[in-house]
């Protein structure tokens, strides 16, 4: 056996695909662990506090330590993302278009799965299920097996962590960013935002809570007065309140979604061994 074959978890150079060679990868995907997780985030106004690409470095920061973690591979994150109606025409943001973004999901794993990946977790830091469900439902079809999540609807309640629900580069973001990439963030210049729904908010599903009767998710409908035009008015780009983000708290979240993506891994890992395709067609 050669000394690529006595490759693990713990001796391989990186975590990241772009970071290897390639019969290196191959060799990983074919006989160490063949799950990979596709980080997603945006490019996006995210305050006077936060950078553009606070979505994707959320996305890539969590990745990569859930790949430490369980053995997994992280794809290169595209930093793109789709966006909801209200996100377009805001400077700072580049959004893509919905079919843009499916066709992206989709040439990507069906790259990733040449390597020799056989399970793939789409992990994004963005609202962008518009695109994502579509995407993993045209790849099951073709025989792909692909889970999508977004982290904060899949911690959901958070509330002994953080006073409020998760909106915009508001507590929960700043506190992720904050733990993530510190060097980015400028809290001196955190204030809290405001926003003007076009229906009573009881009707919606905060990001990341759980659901009452009566509630549609977030993304169900037009709700949101266009972000153009709050900014307009004079609005800081942001929903919610950043001056409540802390390090600390930043830290238990990632920690939660690690520990639970990792564990998703596992239990996928063992239940399909490398080489092992999870049948979808």
């Amino acid at each position: 056996m050669n000394r690529r074959n006595k490759m693990t978890k713990d001796t391989r150079s990186s975590v990241w695909f772009h970071e290897v060679a390639g019969p290196d990868i191959v060799n990983y995907a074919r006989n160490v662990c063949d799950l990979a997780i596709l980080p997603i985030g945006a490019i996006e106004q995210h305050g006077p506090h936060c950078p553009c690409a606070s979505d994707a470095l959320n996305a890539m920061g969590m990745a990569e330590l859930i790949a430490k973690k369980s053995g997994a591979t992280v794809l290169p994150c595209p930093m793109y993302g789709s966006h909801p109606y209200h996100h377009w025409g805001v400077e700072g943001t580049i959004p893509l278009r919905f079919e843009t973004h499916i066709a992206l999901l989709e040439d990507i794993v069906r790259g990733a799965s040449v390597a020799g990946f056989n399970k793939f977790i789409i992990l994004s830091a963005h609202g962008q299920v518009s695109s994502t469900i579509v995407a993993v439902h045209k790849l099951g079809i073709e025989g792909h097996f692909v889970l999508s999540l977004h982290w904060y609807d899949f911690l959901r309640d958070n509330t002994e962590v953080l006073d409020d629900p998760m909106w915009h580069a508001d507590e929960a973001v700043s506190s992720v960013a904050l733990y993530l990439y510190q060097q980015f963030v400028d809290m001196c210049k955190a204030a809290p935002g405001s926003s003007t729904g076009l229906i009573d908010p009881k009707w919606k599903i905060a990001p990341g809570m759980m659901p009452k009767p009566g509630q549609m998710y977030h993304f169900e409908g037009t709700f949101a007065k266009p972000e153009k035009f709050e900014m307009h008015e004079g609005g800081n780009g942001v929903v919610g309140d950043p001056t409540k983000a802390t390090v600390e708290k930043g830290e238990i979240v990632v920690t939660r979604l690690v520990d639970h993506v990792s564990q998703l891994v596992t239990e996928i890992m063992e239940q399909y061994p490398v080489g092992t395709k999870p049948r979808t067609a």
